[in-house]
């Protein structure tokens, strides 16, 4: 454990995102001297300065050596990479740990009376999975604290739960049974001591390839969400994923019973764990039968359709089955949940033709999987800001499945040479042009998806703001 008796101790936080701000109002209200620093002018962080506790100190247009050398401990935010001045200050032996391993510390300095963690990652899918998983142990009455990479920072629900002078932690183990995380590679870069009661890995496919130096270091911090995984936990893997099966070949398999215990899920074979067959989930998990496997529900049941949203049902189901949930309450769930905004999202059907928001497809594999969802020709939406994709993949589905690609933004030229030839190819200067254009190429039973493949920051706020751009373009469409 690294957080040790902060009171009067020198922490900087690095970077002032969201959780930046929860892990500093945190610490602050620990007795913290805190200190914050990001590379943006103030001007850029008005909204995150404004919900900044007055004891916090901020520093900002750049990180100063001295200041990380003298500190006793560094929070460093998700988004931030290992800038100089974090190496020199962990050269030094100053620790360096991330907002996700705070929250978890906090809520584990009681050792007697730790509350678990259940754990998602993957490339694409989190968001849906941590949020059905969340709604499974409602519903099966488990008092849910739901954090992490899904857009409420761990330390700012730590934060909320407390009473001034209270011991942060003291709270959320009152109020709560457990902690249902989503969390993002760049979270696990920074862990040390967070080890999930059950954790899931969905899938590992090219994604923030501007970051890291490859796909095998890309698969080495999501396989950190299980490196502190011993006996008596509970692991869940995408059988179907080749990334996933050779993260498990390369240790899990060897780690045995000294291991968590392995399940899978899988929409192609059968396996121990959760799996699709002849129009149905089956569970062959002890929890739901000691002898044959059993049938969950029928996948036309289920609330959100689409491959790769089966694949974050199964996943879901089975979490949620292992951490003691009634097969009630996970085919309930599955029925009622209609999934979250910017992810295959419904817009409307005008003249025939059906608008998707999938914003949230910001990498290959989900433009892929989002593609596969549909039968009816697509005219596709893509482009922004390029995380290094091999938008060459995109070929084969591109030939058989999409009428027409409407472009936009820095990466346009880049995926049109990619697949150049095999469609038309139109370009649009904003979202509103672009739905515009995709009207124009559309034809009754058609669906134009705006699935782009890329990150948002050129031309966006993020992809939230992507997303409701386009919805509000088609929505102003004329019948």
């Amino acid at each position: 454990m690294v957080i040790m008796d902060l009171k009067g101790k020198s922490v900087i936080v690095v970077g002032l995102a969201r959780s930046g701000v929860g892990a500093a109002n945190l610490l602050a209200g620990m007795g913290a001297l805190v200190t914050v620093t990001d590379m943006k002018p103030a001007a850029d962080l008005q909204d995150q300065l404004g919900r900044l506790s007055p004891e916090v100190r901020t520093v900002l247009g750049g990180h100063p050596d001295e200041l990380f050398l003298a500190a006793d401990l560094l929070v460093v935010s998700p988004g931030v990479p290992t800038i100089p001045p974090i190496a020199a200050a962990k050269a030094r032996g100053v620790p360096v740990i991330g907002e996700l391993e705070l929250a978890y510390e906090i809520l584990h300095e009681a050792r007697d009376r730790d509350i678990p963690f259940m754990a998602v990652t993957g490339s694409n899918g989190k968001s849906t999975t941590t949020t059905l998983l969340d709604l499974m142990l409602r519903k099966n009455g488990a008092r849910t604290l739901l954090g992490g990479n899904i857009g409420n920072a761990l330390t700012e629900e730590i934060l909320a739960c407390g009473e001034p002078g209270s011991m942060p932690g003291a709270a959320v183990r009152e109020k709560f049974d457990c902690v249902v995380a989503e969390v993002s590679s760049f979270q696990l870069e920074t862990i040390a001591a967070f080890r999930p009661r059950i954790a899931a890995v969905l899938n590992v496919t090219p994604d923030h390839m501007d970051r890291y130096p490859s796909l095998d270091a890309y698969a080495e911090a999501k396989a950190r969400i299980f490196e502190n995984q011993a006996q008596g936990d509970l692991l869940v893997l995408n059988a179907d994923d080749p990334g996933v099966m050779k993260l498990y070949e390369a240790g899990l398999k060897k780690a045995g019973e000294s291991g968590p215990r392995v399940y899978f899920f899988s929409r192609r074979q059968k396996v121990n764990g959760v799996f699709s067959q002849d129009g149905k989930v089956w569970c062959s998990m002890p929890v739901c039968s000691d002898r044959e496997p059993i049938v969950l529900i029928g996948t036309d049941e289920i609330g959100i359709q689409g491959v790769h949203n089966l694949e974050n049902a199964m996943a879901a189901s089975a979490m949620a089955l292992l951490a003691g949930c009634s097969p009630e309450a996970v085919r309930s769930s599955l029925r009622e949940f209609r999934g979250l905004e910017h992810r295959l999202e419904a817009v409307r059907e005008l003249e025939g033709v059906r608008y998707v928001n999938d914003s949230k497809g910001t990498n290959v594999d989900a433009v892929l999987k989002s593609i596969e969802s549909f039968h009816g020709p697509i005219v596709l939406i893509a482009g922004g800001r390029d995380k290094a994709g091999d938008f060459k993949a995109l070929r084969d589905l591109v030939s058989r499945k999409v009428r027409a690609v409407v472009l936009i933004g820095e990466a346009a030229g880049k995926i049109a040479e990619a697949i150049g030839g095999l469609t038309e190819i139109l370009s649009a200067q904003n979202m509103h042009e672009a739905v515009a254009l995709s009207r124009s190429k559309a034809r009754p039973g058609d669906v134009v998806l705006l699935s782009p493949a890329c990150a948002s920051f050129d031309m966006f706020r993020d992809f939230e703001d992507r997303g409701r751009q386009f919805k509000r373009s088609v929505m102003e469409l004329n019948g």
